[in-house]
């Protein structure tokens, strides 16, 4: 089993009841405080609910990137309009234990989790500690993402 962490977000229809019933089908054995946020990429649209879950998984990364998609059409997530714009919910794999992937449609840690508060400050309230391979430690970059603004 590896640990692995994934960042829902939501910003159409009920928010929270989306982001969990998410959750519900990802089966995390933690879910951070789901907290509202600021647009980000495409100022223009709701403000966000987000949460990162924490769960271990059997699946390699690209078959858990793979049921990540289908619970967002499950969902209801269509892919149209502007990106980074609204949407019922967004899954993203952002770390999948100490692994560095990078193929087609797929990157991990996230390419962009260092970029954002959205996602780094769950991650902390889940693991302090934890470390994201090649960028460092979570309240590290926290802090530079902050002492920068």
């Amino acid at each position: 089993m590896t640990r692995a962490y994934v960042g829902l977000g939501s910003n159409l229809g009920g928010r929270e009841e989306t982001i969990l019933a998410a959750a519900d089908r990802l089966g995390p054995h933690r879910l951070s405080s789901i907290r509202e946020t600021e647009p980000w990429g495409y100022a223009d649209q709701p403000m966000f609910l987000n949460a990162v879950a924490e769960l271990d998984t059997a699946l390699t990364p690209r078959e858990l990137l793979d049921r990540l998609l289908e619970i967002e059409r499950e969902l209801g997530r269509t892919r149209t309009g502007p990106r980074y714009g609204p949407r019922t919910i967004d899954l993203d794999l952002l770390l999948y234990g100490e692994a560095v992937v990078d193929e087609p449609g797929l990157a991990v840690p996230h390419p962009r989790l260092h970029e954002r508060l959205f996602v780094l400050e769950p991650l902390s309230e889940l693991d302090p500690g934890l470390d994201v391979p090649g960028r460092g430690r979570v309240a590290d970059l926290i802090a530079r993402l902050e002492s920068s603004s």
